[in-house]
């Protein structure tokens, strides 16, 4: 899934590339766009990109005359900014053929992501958009954090995954927010002292900004590429804990993948 770091970079590469390039032909190849009120196809031809930014695990492309596209790429979706001339792959969803001679192209193999077209003073009706919390990235206070913490009771992993805490986090750098923090991934919330909470606070902002700067240096122009052969603990089963060297946990909890270190997070994830 991508998650705050491929995307940031994503969002980067593109503010330097797209503003001022209009869309000379627009094409779903896959039935995967939301378009409210208009279609994409006929309504984005002619319309100039303005501006790329970052919501959480959002991507929002600003186009002239007031219009909007949205994509929430999920576990499978990506972008790929290309020559129009490379050959279209069968996984490509969406594409923007631009001035100049290059797409725009979302691609997602299994569809699981979304892609919406919508006037841009009518973003807040795509779901899931307006209801994050602050993002990873933003430079809000402890204070602020501990009090939006305490609406959620769940295991800490979770909370962090929902993105209402934190916008930006996904099960990848959950795990490793959580072995930097030196906190339980299925401790819940309520458990958590000021200390772990303190930890977790500071641990997010600072992974997630080192993994911006792996991420930019291992994808290039390739911004539709997986990179994450740094991380410490995630996908890392077996492994030596870089930390204390004994061997990373790997378990499938809570319809989802986590990876820790036994020893430097301790913790039952069965409660008596």
């Amino acid at each position: 899934m991508p998650e705050a770091p491929e995307l940031q970079v994503a969002a980067e590469f593109l503010s330097e590339r797209l503003p001022g390039r209009a869309v000379e032909n627009a094409r779903i190849l896959k039935p995967i766009v939301r378009s409210v009120p208009y279609e994409m196809e006929a309504d984005a031809v002619g319309r100039e990109f303005e501006g790329v930014e970052r919501r959480g695990k959002f991507l929002l492309f600003a186009l002239s005359g007031n219009r909007s596209a949205v994509v929430n790429p999920k576990l499978t979706g990506g972008l790929q900014f290309c020559s129009s001339a490379r050959r279209l792959q069968k996984q490509t969803c969406v594409q923007f053929s631009l001035s100049g001679g290059d797409d725009l192209r979302y691609v997602d193999d299994r569809m699981m992501g979304q892609f919406y077209y919508a006037p841009s003073d009518a973003l807040d009706e795509v779901p899931g958009l307006a209801d994050q919390g602050p993002d990873v990235l933003d430079d809000f206070g402890f204070d602020e954090f501990r009090e939006r913490i305490k609406r959620f009771n769940g295991e800490i992993k979770g909370v962090l995954t929902r993105g209402r805490v934190i916008a930006g986090i996904g099960s990848a750098y959950a795990d490793e927010i959580l072995f930097a923090a030196r906190v339980y991934p299925f401790k819940r919330r309520k458990a958590l002292s000021d200390d772990e909470l303190r930890r977790i606070h500071e641990c997010s902002r600072q992974v997630i900004l080192d993994a911006v700067e792996s991420v930019r240096e291992r994808v290039g122009e390739r911004i539709d590429r997986k990179a994450r052969d740094f991380l410490k603990v995630h996908n890392r089963k077996g492994k030596p804990c870089p930390r204390c060297g004994k061997a990373i946990t790997k378990l499938r909890a809570n319809r989802r993948i986590t990876a820790y270190c036994r020893a430097c997070q301790p913790g039952a994830l069965f409660r008596k």
